[in-house]
């Protein structure tokens, strides 16, 4: 049993930087960015080219930076012009880019599912408390939980994470008191596509195999967790999503694995009927 609880760490750890980012852009646009988990995927599609053909010391920082590039982009490109626009406009933005980085990499890769090189450390074969499994599993949960605390202090006690956490609040308000809304915005886009290109590189350092929809169901289990945890609230996303990897990874103990995406699913409309704000979310005032 202590196995799967590890395992269920690893994947929970896995699904909070994900979360992280849809909690992020929610929490100042208030728009669920439906392309972050294609965002994880095309993360996971760059190193598979880049670590075959040049060294990983340089292929690992260069894919975060591919990827921070492209989320920066989307954002300036699909959800800048749309910023006024009707959050349904946003929305289907949202959905088309998704669409388009799965047909590209279809394109790209000509829909095969690609093998995920071998990163040193983190795909060796480790014994831990008598388990011996990938060191990926033990070291997951300890850098999500690091890069939580660090995205915290940097949102308390810094002048961006104030200028976040204003924003959050109160958009226009912060906007007539001077704040760079546009920094702020494109400061979120970096920190969460950062996260998801981590996310990546533990998550297929695990699940091996790279295709243009790998994205799409650790992308909607980390959207689960983010509502689950209260969307907008770093902590809840990254507790939410520990919780659904350790419940996954317990059905499967259970020889219940069949159903552990059905109970995912199962979660999120719980939720939605009995705190629809989630555990840590606050209440939201429509003003009129």
């Amino acid at each position: 049993m202590l196995e799967y609880l590890f395992a269920g760490f690893s994947v929970g750890g896995q699904y909070a930087l994900i979360a992280i980012g849809y909690t992020m852009v929610y929490g100042i646009l208030r728009l669920i960015n439906f392309a972050h988990g294609d965002l994880f995927m095309v993360a996971g599609i760059v190193m598979v080219y880049l670590a075959a053909s040049i060294p990983f010391y340089i292929s690992i920082p260069l894919t975060i930076i591919i990827t921070i590039i492209l989320g920066f982009v989307i954002e300036r490109v699909a959800y800048k012009p749309l910023r006024s626009a009707p959050r349904m406009s946003v929305m289907i933005s949202a959905i088309g880019v998704s669409y388009l980085l799965q047909n590209l990499v279809l394109y790209i890769t000509g829909g095969l599912s690609k093998q995920y090189p071998k990163l040193p450390i983190l795909s060796q074969r480790v014994k831990i408390f008598g388990i011996t499994d990938r060191a990926v599993i033990f070291i997951t949960p300890v850098v999500a939980v690091v890069l939580m605390a660090v995205l915290m202090f940097l949102i308390k006690h810094t002048k961006m994470g104030m200028a976040m956490r204003a924003a959050s609040r109160e958009f226009e308000t912060a906007q007539l008191m001077g704040i760079k809304i546009n920094r702020v915005i494109s400061f979120t886009f970096i920190v969460g596509s950062a996260l998801a290109a981590v996310g990546s590189l533990l998550y297929f350092s695990k699940f091996t195999g790279v295709s243009p929809t790998s994205g799409a169901m650790p992308g909607l289990k980390a959207f689960v967790a983010a509502v689950f945890g209260g969307i907008g609230s770093i902590p809840g996303a990254v507790i939410g999503a520990f919780f659904i990897g350790i419940m996954e990874n317990l059905a499967v103990a259970l020889n219940l694995a069949v159903y552990k995406d059905a109970f995912t699913f199962a979660l999120l409309i719980i939720v939605l009927l009995v705190k629809p704000t989630g555990i840590f979310g606050e209440k939201l005032v429509e003003k009129v």
